[in-house]
């Protein structure tokens, strides 16, 4: 009843309201949004725009300047959003991003398109490191290499055997056929549509042939544990993503994604994604890739045990000592006097074994190996193993939270856009004042 009675202003919001503001008073002076527009103002954006057909004087619209979208997925990449379709909402719902772009409308399919620039976010995170290295943020002492496995854009019912990957091949051929038949002979749908169809069937027909392609490599991996070669499988949506054992005991289409990481700084100076479910291997292509990155090789290389294969040390040519655990021999067994007799009676059940110590050389040992068993053997290395550990997990768990848990692409080409990721550390150096 006193409800009812009393005179209150209630609110209505459908009541249109003119806002006198810019697009620059949205955000508060130290908005993350605003230190992310000035790293990227400062970037050498010259090979994107050399891919701009549009010029002054000349036929065509304006593009939207690379700044723009650059920065976009840059901020969305650190707020763990990697749909374009989600971007292009944040646009026109979020401040952030409307003050990003500032009025420029921007639509998914350009954003999507500007993910394929792997080479020119190559070339950004080049120069974003060797800006840090310049300032002293990254020194290079020690990197330490780890790799972690993402889930990739394929579903697990997307994988098939050799003789159905033919069979939805030949379907998809008859497809694209009769879809490049209807411009000549127009079925009553719109030129528009019939593109979008035409362009889908030929993407199909790509992956179906990629998954082919790569059928052989899959049938020879699956003959060393004996397994048969006519079992392997290849997803008809993402012929390069393999399924591997999770964490969690379960078996997924994923990538492995392999991180460096600069282990003072935690800057990821490094970044390679690969097809194979473990380690090995891995080193020497990162080891070049972060020599050809920063213009020299760090001290210490750190890895943890699945990484150290003897003809990776012995490719390392560069200046950098292998920080790696050195496996656990197995203890070999002796005869001594007592035993020989046994041996020769036919029983061998006693056999007396004897220790062996892991950081010895072994006579067969190349240079480079028998030196990293007696490196790992001193306190040194085992202090600066806990550095790699320490640094390692938790940049993988710093990805993690950025998103990195799914890929909303597909192939291995698009997964290194990771590297917009890695951006993201130099930036968070830059603002905790590293």
């Amino acid at each position: 009843m006193l409800k009812a009675a009393a005179l209150v202003l209630m609110p209505d919001r459908n009541q249109v309201v003119p806002r006198a503001s810019s697009l620059e008073s949205l955000l508060l002076p130290g908005h993350w949004a605003r230190m992310v527009w000035g790293y990227v103002e400062r970037q050498n954006m010259s090979r994107l725009y050399a891919g701009i057909k549009a010029v002054e004087g000349g036929p065509g619209r304006p593009a939207i300047a690379p700044e723009i979208l650059f920065a976009l997925w840059l901020f969305a990449t650190w707020e763990g959003v990697g749909s374009a379709r989600r971007l292009e909402q944040l646009t026109g719902e979020d401040d952030a991003y409307r003050g990003i772009c500032g009025g420029v409308d921007v639509n998914y399919h350009t954003l999507a398109d500007f993910r394929h620039e792997v080479e020119a976010m190559d070339e950004l995170l080049t120069d974003s490191i060797s800006s840090l290295m310049a300032a002293g943020a990254v020194k290079l002492k020690a990197v330490a290499q780890d790799g972690m496995r993402v889930r990739a854009s394929a579903g697990a019912a997307s994988f098939r055997r050799e003789d159905k990957l033919k069979d939805h091949l030949e379907t998809a051929r008859k497809r694209v056929a009769q879809l490049k038949a209807y411009v000549d002979d127009p079925v009553g749908e719109s030129p528009r549509k019939q593109a979008a169809q035409r362009r889908a069937a030929e993407e199909r027909e790509a992956y179906l042939e990629a998954a082919l392609a790569r059928l052989p490599e899959l049938a020879a991996i699956k003959k060393k544990p004996g397994q048969k070669p006519e079992d392997a499988r290849r997803s008809t949506t993402d012929a390069e993503a393999t399924v591997m054992k999770m964490g969690d005991g379960g078996f997924r289409p994923v990538y492995h994604i392999e991180f460096g990481r600069d282990t003072a700084s935690q800057v990821i100076v490094g970044v390679d994604v690969v097809t194979t479910g473990s380690d090995m291997g891995q080193m020497v292509p990162m080891v070049e890739q972060v020599v050809d990155r920063c213009g020299r090789a760090p001290d210490d290389w750190l890895m943890d045990g699945g990484f150290p294969a003897h003809d990776q040390m012995d490719s390392v040519t560069t200046p950098t000592r292998v920080m790696a655990p050195v496996p656990k021999p197995k203890a070999k067994k002796t005869t001594t006097d007592e035993t020989a007799g046994h041996e020769a009676a036919g029983d061998v059940s006693v056999t007396p074994k004897v220790a062996v110590d892991p950081h010895q050389r072994k006579p067969g040992d190349s240079t480079a190996v028998g030196d990293w068993r007696e490196r790992m053997g001193t306190d040194e290395a085992k202090a600066l193993d806990k550095a790699r550990a320490a640094t390692a997990e938790c940049v993988n768990a710093q990805a993690r939270n950025l998103g990195l848990v799914l890929l909303p692409v597909r192939g291995v080409t698009f997964p290194r856009q990771s590297r917009g990721l890695s951006i993201c550390e130099p930036l968070k150096a830059a603002k905790q004042g590293r």
